[in-house]
């Protein structure tokens, strides 16, 4: 890893971190995966030792560090697994809009909790047959004195069941023209009444990171909890995707070094032939490839987190980090649980989860054909 943007500090908190999953997350990651969640027990560890929402200002508990901080957080846990996808999200997708749009009341509310472990939270925007398709949604908030009567339902939502508070995308005017000017975000805690969870999903992969559906039956949410202004919830929403696509292609980049580590380990070890396979040319031109492309991924990533650390414009170029390297990764995944053989195909070799948990990253966080209509817009076409 070059990375070269990260100073002695960074470097000893990963070394730091690395240590705590060792002993705090990698021994009891399978059981996780069969329990199909992360226990709250190991969301209040992370917060005891800093590693929840580090880069909020200290007067609500946080460290006041930079993003790269958050890279290293994001990198480690995907090193131990796809399915503590759930805590990156926490982080540095959800916990940010309460950060830059919250008021006073709402920070001091909020962050100290999800700076602790004691408050989990999920953003609430994908509806049932919605997908990427942000302006569609019908999830409703009418105003009704001092608070919002929320209707509809949301799925493909992270942390569902685990969570304790929502930031949820509705449409405050379904009367605006164009569409997105009518959304807001409102903030929903769990015990919120007519709020419910729905039924935890079934995934493919990422097993231990919890997906549900909610449900809003005339929920009652104090008018309080509106995020920003009324009607901004589309912008904000847009303004904060930059560092989700960038953290998914960095996690993409973790994982992708990850698989190809436990590849060469493996081809190491086999033999075929009466040889190691890692001496089968075939063997060699393989892994040669993906390392370059490796490289080349982590080359442009690097580049691209300096850039949003000094808050340049880099949608164009995150758009295409995001769809590139998901693809990527998941055509490694396929080349390397190949070089496994018939073992790659089995559950006690880590090369199946991994193969199974990269499917989702070409998906989640806006689709990659979303990505290249963005691209494409963003080159004036």
């Amino acid at each position: 890893m070059s990375q070269n943007y990260l100073s002695e500090d960074h470097k000893l908190f990963r070394s730091t971190l690395r240590k705590f999953l060792e002993k705090e997350a990698v021994p009891y990651f399978e059981q996780w995966e069969k329990e199909k969640i992360v226990p709250r027990s190991f969301w209040k560890k992370m917060g005891e030792q800093g590693f929840l929402c580090p880069w909020v200002d200290e007067k609500y508990g946080g460290a006041n560090v930079d993003f790269g901080f958050s890279v290293i957080i994001n990198e480690e846990l995907e090193r131990v697994g796809c399915g503590l996808v759930g805590i990156n999200n926490h982080n540095d997708i959800v916990v940010p809009y309460i950060n830059t749009f919250g008021n006073e009341e709402q920070k001091e509310r909020w962050l100290p909790g999800c700076i602790t472990g004691d408050i989990i939270t999920g953003i609430a925007m994908t509806e049932p047959g919605g997908g990427s398709d942000l302006a569609s949604m019908r999830t409703t908030a009418v105003r009704d004195g001092d608070y919002y009567i929320l209707n509809g339902e949301k799925t493909f939502i992270t942390s569902g069941i685990a969570g304790d508070l929502f930031v949820v995308a509705c449409r405050t005017d379904p009367k605006a023209e164009p569409a997105h000017k009518g959304i807001s975000l409102i903030v929903v805690e769990k015990d919120t009444p007519g709020f419910s969870k729905g039924r935890q999903l079934e995934k493919v992969g990422q097993h231990s990171s919890d997906t549900s559906e909610i449900i809003f039956e005339d929920a009652r949410v104090p008018a309080e909890n509106l995020l920003g202004e009324e009607g901004k919830g589309f912008y904000y929403l847009m303004e904060k995707l930059q560092q989700e696509r960038l953290l998914v292609a960095v996690g993409s980049v973790a994982t992708a070094e990850k698989i190809l580590e436990i590849t060469i380990d493996y081809v190491t070890q086999r033999k075929a032939f009466g040889k190691p396979i890692s001496k089968l040319q075939n063997t060699q031109f393989k892994i040669a490839e993906m390392a370059t492309e490796i490289q080349l991924a982590r080359t442009f990533v690097d580049d691209l987190i300096v850039n949003h650390m000094e808050k340049k414009d880099v949608v164009t170029q995150v758009s295409m980090a995001k769809w590139w390297i998901t693809d990527m990764t998941k055509k490694l995944a396929t080349q390397c649980m190949q070089l496994h053989g018939g073992y790659g195909y089995m559950e006690e070799y880590e090369i199946a989860r991994r193969f199974r948990d990269v499917q989702a990253t070409s998906i989640y966080a806006g689709t990659n054909e979303i990505m290249k209509s963005i691209i494409a817009k963003r080159m004036g076409l």
